[in-house]
């Protein structure tokens, strides 16, 4: 309850922006008189600048998680995310503030992206760490299930909104409505999380230096990254940016396009514990290689099968969630299985949120910049080639570790 109710604030607050930022962009970035993407771009572009500041938040985080404790950090990391959701409800407009407002959203979501940076790194070593043998599977799925309750709160609420307001109340007002909710939310979280058990022993060793587990454990960090590149891409495409992509290949409609992310993301989060129990009983490489070689082959010709059907989109979005279970439900447990316990925060936390950085959240980006160029195809063969490269790691470089005994 502690790890997965902070965590679902942490999150609903991370994906806020990326949901609502068709509706705000106009407002805090200047147009283009020859390009009506120019907002949407910049808007994005922030969208990738606050996840560069994730890998920061993993290791100083994780290293606090380390040296002091998982409660302490996660306490630390909803304050923050707080803090940055309030930024984007009282966020002024680029025509009442000039440049002060898109550099206001920079540094918010810069707090937000070294929040939740470190939130990775703490909540799953939490999570994974609370669990019996036998379960951790299953505990390592509660990530993805918050995460989405999270995600799926926040798409709820924006497509509400988007079907209740007119679409000039959604752009001028609308959108800070859910910013509010979230700051307000962050104070929940942060009660529930005070009065969790640590799962850590920090009196009676020497504390970790911040590097130690790269020093010690360079390999093991090097295989989260290609681990997670296909994870990463994957995720970020299906449940949040999707939708996007369907607006601006087949001019989707964007609230129809909520409607079904919210109705996908609900059919995902029931997926996790399944697929978390399955992997405890057959192993964590069969869910991975299914996974990355589902993408693999699978991306390119899933998205050309989009048309502005409603039907159309909800099967592909759920098509791709199946496939998405494959690493989702399991992350945080094939992270922690890798690191001793002495680095584990800061270990999982810094290479798993680089790759999250360099992979994900630039994806939004580059989609949109293919669509700009005026080749949106090209952007599903980029997500296939960085799942082909993640499947080669699972297939030669990881070894099996459900059975082995959490160091």
């Amino acid at each position: 309850m502690a790890a997965s109710v902070g965590n679902v604030v942490e999150w609903y607050d991370w994906y806020t922006y990326s949901f609502l930022a068709i509706y705000f962009a106009d407002q805090v970035f200047p147009k283009s008189a020859g390009n009506d993407l120019v907002p949407l771009l910049s808007a994005f572009a922030v969208f990738a600048v606050g996840f560069f500041m994730r890998p920061v938040g993993g290791l100083l985080v994780g290293s606090f998680a380390d040296r002091f404790g998982r409660r302490s950090a996660m306490t630390l990391t909803i304050v923050l995310m707080g803090a940055g959701s309030l930024i984007m409800a009282i966020l002024p407009t680029y025509e009442n503030a000039g440049i002060l407002a898109p550099l206001l959203l920079v540094i918010a979501r810069l707090v937000q992206g070294l929040s939740v940076g470190g939130e990775f790194a703490a909540a799953t070593t939490f999570l994974v760490e609370s669990a019996g043998p036998g379960r951790r599977g299953l505990f390592s799925s509660f990530q993805y299930v918050s995460t989405t309750i999270g995600q799926l709160i926040a798409s709820g609420l924006a497509a509400g909104l988007a079907s209740a307001l007119s679409k000039g109340d959604m752009a001028s007002w609308g959108w800070r409505v859910p910013f509010l909710v979230g700051a307000v939310a962050s104070l929940v979280g942060l009660w529930i999380r005070r009065s969790a058990d640590e799962t850590l022993e920090t009196e009676k060793v020497e504390r970790p230096r911040m590097f130690e587990f790269l020093r010690h454990h360079p390999r093991q960090a090097l295989l989260i990254v290609g681990i997670t590149m296909a994870g990463t891409i994957t995720y970020y495409t299906w449940t949040t940016y999707l939708p996007t992509y369907a607006k601006l290949t087949v001019k989707f409609d964007p609230a129809d396009a909520l409607l079904i992310g919210t109705i996908s993301l609900i059919f995902f989060g029931l997926l996790q514990p399944l697929g978390g129990m399955l992997s405890d009983r057959i192993g964590r490489r069969p869910m991975l290689i299914a996974f990355g070689g589902g993408f693999t082959l699978l991306t390119v010709p899933g998205l050309a099968l989009l048309n502005d059907s409603f039907i159309s989109l909800l099967l592909i979005q759920c098509a791709g969630m199946v496939l998405l279970t494959g690493f989702t439900s399991i992350s945080a447990a094939v992270n922690a299985e890798l690191f001793p316990a002495r680095v584990r925060a800061a270990g999982i936390g810094f290479p798993y949120s680089l790759a999250v950085a360099l992979f994900g959240g630039t994806g939004p980006y580059i989609g949109t910049a293919f669509t700009d160029a005026g080749n949106p195809g090209l952007f599903g063969w980029y997500v296939s080639a960085l799942a082909l490269i993640s499947t080669l790691v699972y297939l030669f470089a990881l070894k099996e570790t459900k059975d082995q005994p959490l160091r």
